[in-house]
């Protein structure tokens, strides 16, 4: 290879943020506060703190809410208030503290909040009268759970009023030592909702037009961009697909023209996912790299200079490298493999023979 080729192992410059390497820890919803309050516990800092010492060059918390409306479950983190960033920034710290860089995911569950953890007894929504709350979305139609949920359609004011929620979190995320802040839009939630035909038939300045149906996620990244210095890079997930062919739905072609708007409105990287936004969606098939073929989509007809991950189906180190070294993706995202081993940075470096780059902390060595 050439000796210039970008690697796994090679940094990855946004702004004047340096990111180590090209790992990043996809954010994984935990479902863990021990109350009500969405305020981190022991779990959230030993779990981000584990991936940082396991050789994650970005360790994206996971999706955290705006508000309290907007956690997906009644035992979600949330970033609405100081006292949720000072139970954050120890966690920020030992991050640093091993060299990575830290991120979270800013995110509104909209129409699909205020539902059962994935392991209850129960599924769908939480009512009311159990510590549930009413939802809101682009529309007042309920997500299809087997119970329907009171929904409010948010007004225009009220849309206005969550992209204000978008921009406090941000204070708050950048007060707790958040080096990164991923804007999520994707699988389904409320910024998706306004995204998609499937879920947007408003006929105000947010609904109708693809100008009109992005405007929140641009008004949002703006005002995160706002608050954030720029000297570190803003990140954006999105569903590059809805996965429904049989009714007008939100496509990889609108995904790569939103791609160049959030360039434009101070965006760095889209993180690529897919899906999410309806039961009807029809994924065609599930394995390695099964999303990518999106990402390098939006990669090479973009017009903007932004960069691109993705997420999906990435297990092996030889893998993950390969997306970086055929230029095919700048960032790799890995969920369920660091779930499933903590330490899968190391393990990379150790199987590419790139120990250098990714080295175990001092107390960790005799173990690699």
């Amino acid at each position: 290879m050439d000796a210039m080729t970008d690697d796994l192992f090679t940094p990855l410059e946004l702004r004047e943020t340096e990111i180590p390497n090209r790992l990043m820890l996809s954010p994984m919803c935990q479902y863990s506060c021990d109350g009500l309050d969405g305020l981190a516990t022991e779990w959230h800092n030993v779990h981000l703190g584990t991936r940082a010492v396991g050789g994650a060059g970005l360790v994206m918390a996971e999706a955290t809410a705006v508000e309290p409306r907007g956690r997906i479950t009644p035992h979600d983190l949330g970033i609405w208030s100081e006292e949720h960033a000072d139970a954050l920034k120890r966690t920020t710290d030992f991050i640093e503290s091993q060299g990575a860089v830290s991120g979270i995911q800013l995110a509104h569950a909209g129409r699909k909040a205020s539902t059962h953890r994935p392991w209850a007894d129960e599924n769908g929504y939480v009512p009311i009268e159990d510590e549930g709350w009413e939802v809101v979305s682009a529309t007042d139609e309920p997500y299809p759970y087997e119970t329907d949920h009171p929904t409010h359609a948010l007004t225009t004011d009220e849309v206005e009023g969550v992209v204000e929620s978008f921009r406090e979190a941000a204070e708050h995320a950048l007060d707790a030592g958040f080096d990164v802040p991923e804007v999520h839009a994707a699988h389904g939630y409320l910024l998706h909702q306004f995204l998609s035909p499937v879920t947007n038939d408003r006929d105000d300045k947010y609904g109708g037009s693809f100008e009109n149906r992005t405007r929140i996620v641009r008004e949002v990244v703006e005002a995160v961009r706002d608050v954030y210095p720029d000297d570190k890079p803003v990140f954006v997930r999105i569903s590059a697909t809805d996965w429904i062919d049989d009714e007008p739905s939100w496509d990889v072609e609108q995904s790569t023209r939103l791609a160049d708007q959030l360039s434009e409105a101070g965006a760095d990287l889209i993180d690529v996912s897919t899906g999410g936004i309806s039961p009807k969606q029809n994924i065609e098939w599930v394995g390695p790299n099964y999303q990518l073929r999106f990402a390098e989509h939006i990669r090479e007809n973009k017009t903007s200079d932004i960069k691109i991950g993705s997420v999906g189906g990435i297990t092996t180190p030889e893998q993950a490298d390969a997306l970086v070294r055929n230029d095919r993706v700048d960032l790799t995202i890995v969920g369920r493999k660091f779930l499933r081993d903590p330490y899968f940075g190391l393990h990379a470096a150790q199987e590419l023979g790139q120990e250098d780059a990714n080295r175990p902390p001092s107390q960790y060595l005799r173990g690699f």
